[in-house]
């Protein structure tokens, strides 16, 4: 299956110093709004979950455990993702027209999901303490990352279908 990548090619002249580049058009595209989105929302996840189990000084179990996990794991390869589009002209329209982006956000949401799912039926326990109320946005908020990793999921398999 072959497949039209279109580069830009971008000539600066510097000096003695070098330029650095950065692609803020992609920024400006669905996917590299989603991703933009799918970072900031895994960074408050994290930073909610991490916030009040800290603060309690208590053991975590194994649904905070699951959902830290997927949501760091995912918000660190969005983050490196994001980056690599930003600094490279062509890896946003090179990667975009691979199997990667469908493997990557397809997997990214079925576990965000499931994190999400287990830590809110698990998250009964907490009622009356002063962690339900953060852990409940938190998962809630793992939801809607879930589904917008399914959206990210649909536009990466239309742009390797090529449609």
């Amino acid at each position: 299956m072959s497949h039209t990548v279109t580069i830009t090619r971008t000539t600066t002249t510097s000096g003695t110093t070098s330029a650095l580049i950065i692609n803020t058009g992609y920024l400006k595209t669905i996917p590299g709004l989603l991703k933009l989105v799918q970072l900031l929302l895994g960074a408050v996840c994290t930073g909610i979950t991490f916030w009040y189990l800290n603060s309690d000084y208590v053991s975590i179990s194994s649904p905070e455990f699951f959902f830290l996990l997927m949501v760091v794991t995912f918000m660190i390869a969005t983050f490196c993702l994001l980056i690599s589009c930003l600094f490279s002209l062509s890896t946003g329209g090179i990667i975009s027209k691979t199997i990667y982006e469908l493997i990557y956000h397809t997997i990214a949401c079925i576990l965000i999901l499931a994190a999400s799912l287990n830590f809110i039926i698990r998250i009964d326990r907490y009622k009356g303490s002063r962690r339900y109320e953060p852990y409940m946005v938190a998962s809630i908020l793992g939801l809607v990352n879930a589904i917008l990793y399914c959206i990210s999921a649909i536009f990466a398999q239309r742009s390797y279908k090529g449609i």
